[in-house]
């Protein structure tokens, strides 16, 4: 088959912080994309407020870059499993990957994920060892590990003889020498190894228009962009062309605009041939998966599949006694249509409809794509009441099966064995425990995936801070049965009002709160922490009586320990399954599925006496969760 030698085609995958990100700046730079004196933000492509704010990547993004005569088209994935949708739509795109693998941490939990979809689409690997200039680099162990890797996953032989090139993304340095003291003063290495080992796209002659729709953009002057990978013929502006729909039904379409991707910016274009990666303007209802084609002869390519969800929540508006203080979206038409409007672009998210109309159960990845996908609501000045993060189960051969997660943990060896606790109380299995000779050990755990809902929090405090956690999906197993959970109860606000010193001050022997003084708070609205298991009606707005003794400087002795907000997905893990968070654009608060104590305590001793509730809360999703 002929090819097209001038372009290639390539993904950068790797676990999560290892540089992906940082390789692309440095290959932008290395291209003469910017000026000597630009002044140039670091991991450009991160363009998102939520992707600068947290470091990660969060949406798969394509740049170019020029080298001699090629044009080497870059796809950067996310490296977080939540996002492994993006993952799976990049690679759709390209011929090859980087897997990019730092030289101290080795391959985690989500760098056997990226790559486990790289081999099952047959796609070859060059290993990218970065961070080799890290004073606690291990090269030679890292890369064994790496061959561990490809053996476990089952790769062929002619996958696991993959070329390994060494570099320090960062400096924008690279060599095919492990030694950190023979990297050449630029990435030469790298893009040579590139256009040696990634194949050219190829392509048919004479064959029909196809080209795959693999993500969305928009722009304010041409409406909704299809971005997609040119697989075989030509296609130019103003065609008609056929949209082959998901559906399966076949549309008449035209080509309106026609970009192409040049370093950081789109240029327009008369023409795109096979291989190219382009932005398509003039349909304005196409979605991801689709084919468009030729009008003659129209074919449709394979439509897009991702992993199926493993976790949900319920989002539906605001029932609190705030709610529309703050916000001005907050009716059940405006929070469906947007979460419809998610659905187009976002392939691994699921909207299913619940028993109450104004709530509907979300299913994605993990907490933090959906945690995510909440924030970025809030911002858009929605308010939404969130239920407690679930498990979706799946009926295999009759049985209840649930999913189960492989987690990868280093920490200091002194806290072994309450790391070993923690995973024993929540029924985790430990596959294997390597101790670096350095005094930090990584334990491989496999665990139900319930079991992990608002584990960092515990781990991070088990470990004065100093352990850190990955974790991927593994697979589905049968049902765990009960798992421990939150071991401490809830201050409830009993009465609307504002927080006082004099309250608070009384509260803190109780537990730790979340609130401060003079903060507007209502009846079943969660305050703070208590020390005991059970929840704990408390009064957070009693005032100090008035009088007409006084003693000289009593309540300058007043000393009130600070309050600990939590953060969207620190609160999404903390709440019980009788809980929820509402969530506005300048707050967020726990409180109680139904506010009023009196009616919590009837369904507490109708429950205890064996009988069924009166009603059900109205964010009880439609699975009717049988827990």
């Amino acid at each position: 088959m002929p090819i097209r030698s001038e372009i290639r085609n390539v993904a950068i995958v790797a676990h999560v912080d290892h540089g992906k990100t940082t390789l692309v700046d440095a290959l932008l730079w290395e291209s003469g994309a910017f000026r000597a004196n630009q002044e140039v933000n670091e991991r450009v492509l991160d363009t998102m407020d939520l992707e600068r704010e947290k470091g990660i990547t969060i949406l798969a993004k394509n740049t170019a870059v020029r080298y001699g005569g090629t044009k080497i088209n870059i796809v950067d994935t996310p490296g977080h499993a939540d996002f492994g949708g993006e993952v799976e739509r990049g690679l759709t795109m390209v011929d090859g990957v980087l897997l990019l693998v730092d030289a101290s941490e080795g391959p985690l939990p989500q760098t056997r994920f990226v790559l486990r979809k790289a081999l099952e689409a047959q796609l070859p690997v060059i290993l990218v060892v970065n961070k080799v200039d890290r004073p606690d680099a291990r090269i030679e162990a890292v890369v064994n590990e790496v061959y561990e890797l490809f053996l476990d996953l089952d790769a062929d032989e002619s996958q696991i003889e993959f070329p390994i090139v060494y570099c320090n993304a960062r400096a924008g340095r690279a060599s095919l020498d492990p030694d950190p003291e023979a990297l050449e003063q630029d990435l030469q290495p790298l893009l040579d190894l590139i256009l040696e080992r990634i194949p050219a796209p190829s392509y048919e002659d004479g064959h029909p228009l196809q080209a795959l729709v693999t993500n969305l953009d928009a722009s304010a002057y041409v409406g909704r962009l299809a971005l997609c990978r040119v697989v075989q013929g030509t296609i130019r502006r103003g065609q008609p062309i056929a949209w082959c729909r998901a559906d399966g039904t076949i549309e008449r379409a035209k080509v309106t605009e026609l970009y192409v991707t040049e370093a950081l910016d789109r240029v327009d274009a008369d023409a795109a041939g096979p291989g190219e990666i382009i932005a398509v303007a003039g349909i304005p209802e196409v979605t991801i998966g689709e084919t468009l084609a030729d009008p003659n002869d129209p074919r449709p390519l394979p439509v897009i599949a991702v992993d199926e969800p493993s976790l949900s929540i319920t989002i539906g508006i605001n029932t609190s006694p705030l709610s529309g203080l703050s916000g001005d979206k907050i009716t059940a038409t405006l929070v469906e249509a947007r979460l419809r409007t998610e659905l187009i672009g976002n392939v691994s998210l699921r909207v299913l409809e619940t028993a109450s109309p104004d709530t509907w159960e979300v299913q994605g990845r993990g907490e933090l794509q959906l945690a995510v996908l909440v924030e970025q609501m809030r911002r858009e000045g929605f308010e939404l009441t969130v239920g407690k993060p679930q498990v979706v189960t799946r009926e295999i051969d009759g049985r209840v099966h649930e999913p189960v997660e492989r987690v990868s943990i280093d920490a200091p060896e002194e806290y072994l064995g309450v790391l070993t606790q923690l995973f024993a109380l929540r029924k985790g299995r430990t596959e294997a425990l390597v101790n670096h000779g350095s005094g930090w050990v990584r334990m491989d755990v496999v665990v139900p995936a319930r079991a992990l809902i608002g584990f960092r929090t515990e781990f991070l405090t088990e470990t004065r801070g100093t352990g850190i956690l990955h974790h991927v999906f593994e697979r589905f197993e049968p049902w765990f049965g009960e798992l421990r959970t939150r071991p401490t109860g809830a201050l409830v606000a009993d009465r609307r009002g504002k927080t006082t010193s004099y309250a608070i001050l009384n509260l803190q022997e109780r537990g730790s709160l979340f609130v401060g003084p003079g903060v507007d708070v209502y009846e079943g609205m969660i305050v703070g922490e208590n020390a005991r298991p059970d929840d704990l009606d408390v009064n957070a707005t009693k005032e100090k009586k008035l009088t007409n003794t006084r003693a000289p400087s009593a309540d300058a002795t007043v000393r009130l320990i600070p309050p600990r907000p939590l953060a969207l997905d620190q609160a999404l893990e903390y709440i019980h399954e009788d809980e929820c968070v509402e969530v506005t654009p300048t707050s967020i608060r726990m409180r109680k599925i139904e506010l009023s104590a009196q009616k919590r305590q009837t369904a507490t001793s109708r429950k205890a006496r064996g009988l069924a509730a009166v009603d059900v809360p109205h964010l009880v999703s439609g699975r009717e969760r049988a827990e």
